[in-house]
């Protein structure tokens, strides 16, 4: 792998069915090392707190959406160039657009399997 699997990763989101499956998804791929959020507010205050190499967030959530979530990370200097993947059930061109203007490192239209996520995690990682 041309990047370091024992990064500290968060996944945020609010479904945990969901954050399962990510975090088996992650598991596959050889990372071990993964912190969760349930939303924005309690991701950015971990984010704060925390030393991450990568955050894998879903779009759709309250109180704090995904994509504020990455506006409030690219707003921060410890964290503006943080590698940043948003997962989304929608794969509308203006989602898309908005989430680029915002900074996104890169998406991911659900569903997705482990090789979408680690080609998408590949493509982040050794393009920062």
């Amino acid at each position: 792998m041309p990047f370091d699997t024992s990064m500290n990763v968060l996944i945020v989101d609010d479904y945990k069915t969901m954050l399962r499956i990510i975090r088996n998804l992650l598991k596959q791929i050889g990372f071990n090392n993964v912190d969760e959020a349930t939303d924005g507010v309690e991701a950015l205050s971990k984010l704060r707190a925390g030393t991450f190499g990568l955050v894998i967030s879903d779009w759709n959530m309250a109180p704090m959406t995904g994509l504020e979530l990455l506006q409030a990370v690219r707003a921060e200097a410890r964290l503006k160039t943080l590698p940043f993947i948003m997962i989304t059930a929608e794969s509308k061109t203006e989602n898309v657009v908005a989430a680029k203007q915002a900074g996104v490192s890169n998406y991911i239209v659900k569903p997705f399997n482990a090789e979408t996520l680690q080609g998408k995690i590949e493509k982040v990682l050794t393009h920062a």
